[in-house]
């Protein structure tokens, strides 16, 4: 992981916020082109009602919209936190390249359980558990507190804590 991974990963915490300040579970990514070109960006966007707004799920789908086999192989997603079983296998079906997380769903789980919030629907695995060839870099530990802190308020909220 080098510098630019780490802005880009910056960018990504700053959707991941931008989604808990909207009232939304607070994951960001980003989509990057292998020449640098950020191509799409979202936010977690569920509180609407449909759990499948993810934005590595929306990234996936852009992708197969707008891009070749080839450019799909060559970007890179940044994300906020490692994708769960849904994205990951949009991303492996779509074929998108390299995957570049902040926090790994070891990390969630952890926080997760010291909050005391009760276990999503989906089990959170790592990546390559659901795509085996996918080529993944992460965790950043220098997102970490940010990113514990941000699932901890969401955590409170959701509570009612």
């Amino acid at each position: 992981m080098d510098k630019v991974d780490r802005q880009h990963l910056g960018r990504c915490i700053v959707l991941a916020r931008e989604a808990f300040e909207a009232g939304d579970e607070p994951f960001g990514s980003v989509l990057v082109a292998r020449d640098g070109t950020v191509l799409t960006q979202d936010r977690n966007r569920v509180s609407g009602g449909d759990p499948t707004r993810h934005p590595e799920f929306e990234l996936a789908r852009w992708a197969a919209e707008q891009l070749t086999p080839d450019q799909r192989a060559a970007a890179t997603v940044y994300t906020s936190g490692e994708h769960c079983p849904m994205c990951a296998a949009a991303h492996g079906s779509v074929g998108l390249g390299r995957i570049v997380y902040a926090a790994s769903s070891a990390q969630l789980r952890t926080w997760l359980e010291e909050f005391g919030a009760p276990p999503g629907p989906v089990a959170l695995l790592p990546i390559q558990q659901v795509v085996p060839g996918a080529v993944v870099d992460g965790p950043a530990e220098e997102f970490a507190d940010e990113l514990r802190e941000l699932h901890r308020r969401h955590a409170q909220r959701v509570s009612g804590a």
